[in-house]
């Protein structure tokens, strides 16, 4: 069973089918309107952008679990997203990323050690895993890693799939 296999809806309803994304390269970030990194929606959306046609789905994952900056409803979610940053890229329902109900998804992502050694629990919003086409969990980065990193773009373009 890979991160392709694991269920989980999508921000305006239904199921968002992870195995549609088997053979791509995934960055699954957990993602908030209303947290000082929020602006790497941006940079989210531009990587998403420029790596689509080679194989990479930006997926954004809505979390309230850091200090309540992701009140809002699905809607209200994907307006902020479209209307303040024009996100064209997936995003799922709001879900917890740590803790007791901690979503399957993330149960799947969080073993996996970021440049600093981190593993376990999400820090905050914005922390960023990389999925290889495979679905193995390639690498993982801090919420402070911006989108347009060096460390980051070298990530994604090792495991690029074309």
């Amino acid at each position: 069973m890979t991160v392709f296999d694991t269920e989980i809806d999508a921000l305006a309803g239904g199921p968002a089918d992870l195995a549609g994304y088997r053979g791509k390269a995934l960055l699954v970030v957990n993602v908030a309107s209303r947290c000082g990194l929020t602006p790497q929606y941006a940079g989210l959306q531009a990587l998403h952008a420029e790596y689509a046609d080679r194989g990479l789905v930006v997926l954004g994952v809505p979390c309230n679990q850091f200090a309540g900056q992701e009140p809002g409803t699905s809607a209200e979610i994907g307006e902020f997203c479209q209307v303040n940053y024009g996100v064209t890229f997936p995003l799922t329902a709001k879900v917890d990323v740590n803790g007791p109900d901690r979503h399957p998804l993330y149960a799947a992502l969080v073993p996996t050690a970021d440049g600093d050694g981190h593993t376990g629990d999400v820090r905050w919003n914005f922390e960023k895993f990389l999925v290889a086409p495979d679905g193995t969990v390639a690498a993982r980065f801090a919420p402070t890693v911006a989108p347009d990193s060096p460390e980051l773009r070298a990530a994604v373009e090792k495991v690029l799939p074309a």
